[in-house]
Formats: C-alpha cells, sequence, structure tokens
C-alpha cells in the first residue's frame, strides 16, 4: 500500500515552492550575515524589521504604488529601523542584544500602524504586479535568484571599498580599527542600516509571494536566517575550503536559506507535526554547528595517531 504522504511526487510538485521560498529567506540571511558575522553584532531587530519590510510594501502596492517600488520603500524602512538600533547602541551605550530588542519589540506598534491598525494585509497577484507569487512559481525562482546574485554582487563592491573595509576592520577588531582613526560607532550604524535595509526588503518579496503581510511574519526569522548562514557557511568550506571568498560565502548564506526550506519542505512531507517545526529547526542548526568542531576534533586525532604510529615506527627502528 502506497501512502499518499509519502509519494515521491508530492515532494517534488512542492520542491519549487520550496526553493523560492528559500531563495526570499536567503536573501534575508544575507542581511543578517552582515551583522552577526562581519561586526560580531547580535542583532534582533531582524524579527521587527522583516515584518515592517513586509507591512511597507504591501501598503504601498496596495496604494497603487508599483511593487519594485514599494520594495524601495520597504528597504529604506529597514533603514530606518536599523539607525534607531544603531543610536540606542552607540549613542545611549545599550547593550547590541538590547537595542535590537527595544527596536523590535517597538516596530510591533509601529507595523500596526503602517497596516491601518491591521494584523494583516492582503495583496492579490490578480489585482496587482507583484514581483515574485507563489502562484507563477517559475516566474519567482527566476526573479528571486537574480535578485539574489545582484544583492550579493553590490556587496562584494560594497565591502572592497573604504569604506566597506572600514567596516570588516570594526568587526575585525574595533580597538585597532579605532587606532586607524576609522569611526568605529558610524561604522556599526551604517552596517545596522543596510544589514535591516536587506531584512526588510526580503520581508517585502515575502508577502508578495505568499499574497499578505502580517504582523508576526517576522517572528522567529533570526533563527532561520542563523540556520542559513550556519548551513550555507558549513557547505561552502566543505567544498571550497580555505578557497572560499567573501563573494562565495554571500552566495552560499543565500543557498544555505533554500538547503533549510528543502529540509522544512521534507520534513512537512514525511508528515511530522508541524508544532515541532522549530524543534527540528534548532536540531539542524545544532548539527551544521557541531559539524566544523566535530571535524576539527577528528582531524586532531588522526594527526596524534598519526604522530604516534610514526613514533613508534621510529623506535623500532631504533632497536
Amino acid at each position: 500500500m502506497t501512502f499518499p504522504a509519502l509519494n515521491p511526487a508530492a515532494l517534488l510538485n512542492a520542491l519549487p515552492g520550496n526553493i523560492a521560498q528559500g531563495l526570499v529567506w536567503g536573501i534575508m540571511a544575507v542581511g543578517l550575515y552582515m551583522t552577526f558575522r562581519l561586526l560580531h553584532f547580535s542583532d534582533l531587530t531582524v524579527d521587527g524589521s522583516f515584518a515592517t519590510g513586509g507591512a511597507t510594501a504591501v501598503m504601498l502596492i496596495i496604494s497603487g504604488v508599483p511593487s519594485p517600488l514599494a520594495l524601495l520603500a520597504a528597504f529604506g524602512a529597514g533603514l530606518l529601523a536599523g539607525l534607531v538600533t544603531g543610536l540606542l547602541h552607540t549613542a545611549l551605550g545599550i547593550p547590541d542584544i538590547l537595542s535590537g530588542i527595544l527596536t523590535q519589540i517597538a516596530l510591533y506598534s509601529v507595523n500596526l500602524r503602517i497596516m491601518g491598525a491591521r494584523a494583516n494585509q492582503a495583496v492579490s497577484v490578480d489585482k496587482y504586479f507583484l514581483v515574485i507569487s507563489l502562484r507563477k512559481i517559475n516566474r519567482s525562482l527566476l526573479t528571486g535568484a537574480l535578485i539574489v546574485l545582484a544583492i550579493c554582487v553590490v556587496l562584494y563592491w560594497f565591502f572592497g571599498t573604504e569604506l566597506g573595509s572600514s567596516i570588516r576592520a570594526t568587526g575585525s577588531n574595533p580597538s585597532m580599527a579605532k587606532a586607524q582613526g576609522i569611526n568605529i560607532n558610524t561604522a556599526k550604524v551604517l552596517t545596522l542600516m543596510l544589514s535591516n535595509g536587506i531584512v526588510a526588503m526580503a520581508g517585502g518579496l515575502l508577502a508578495q509571494y505568499q499574497g499578505f503581510s502580517d504582523v508576526n511574519m517576522g517572528r522567529g526569522a533570526i533563527v532561520i536566517g542563523l540556520a542559513a548562514i550556519i548551513i550555507g557557511e558549513t557547505l561552502g568550506e566543505a567544498i571550497f575550503g580555505r578557497h572560499l571568498n567573501f563573494f562565495g560565502r554571500l552566495i552560499f548564506v543565500a543557498l544555505g536559506g533554500v538547503i533549510y526550506y528543502i529540509v522544512v519542505g521534507l520534513v512537512l512531507w514525511l508528515k511530522m507535526p508541524s508544532n515541532d517545526l522549530k524543534l527540528f529547526t534548532a536540531m539542524i542548526v545544532a548539527a551544521f554547528l557541531a559539524i566544523p568542531n566535530l571535524r576539527e576534533k577528528a582531524r586532531n586525532s588522526y594527526g596524534k595517531a598519526a604522530k604516534k604510529g610514526g613514533a613508534g615506527n621510529g623506535d623500532a627502528g631504533a632497536k
């Protein structure tokens, strides 16, 4: 007897949708990558700015603004959210985690105001032109991939400039960067703005893709973003090792979002309880976090065994 839930055709049919949604979350992960890896800043603003981008994009589209311009406005809204977090941290001296939490909490009320005091707002692809849509998967896949590529190219160029290099230096060694005349507070604020701008744009894309924005659509976004970063980095380093450059890391971070949602699709296909999805997410992240450490331990154990073997052979030869 064949179980419909385990029909391979059902999994294959759902795969394009998983990939398209994964590309959107991959964009979000690329935005988070800048604060998490380059700046070493634990920014929890993204749970709020992601929803801000979705709310901004949907309300502007409903008001007659073309969807590409609505995405730019979502990016601008994310810039403002990042600016608030940056000023809370640099100007007021609030720790990074707390400054992000404060902005995230405030954005909940802001997002409700943007959506006219409603918890969600719908936008139909039948009535408006949307950049991507669940009902037009092939176009969404191509558009999503092109947007990912464009963002990675622009970021690769930007972080090669003097300003971008100063941001990377700030994250690598703030004291040394300050000694070299870099305004580290400005670098932090700019990075937080750019990061949340990209996150908000991803929120605008997801709202268009699923056909609605929701005040809670960003809840748990940071977990998905971190999962995508860890999965992408682990995969990229496993394939390219030390030859993986910055552009490659950005691409693999975006691919991490795709892989994450393919795994989510597999979990749903296996009819595992949807209430346990967060548990599976934590397990996936923990597994990919452990892989580099386990690999390093295995290398050290192999090296020690080889040294002992070599020493034993040397002693035997001496006798």
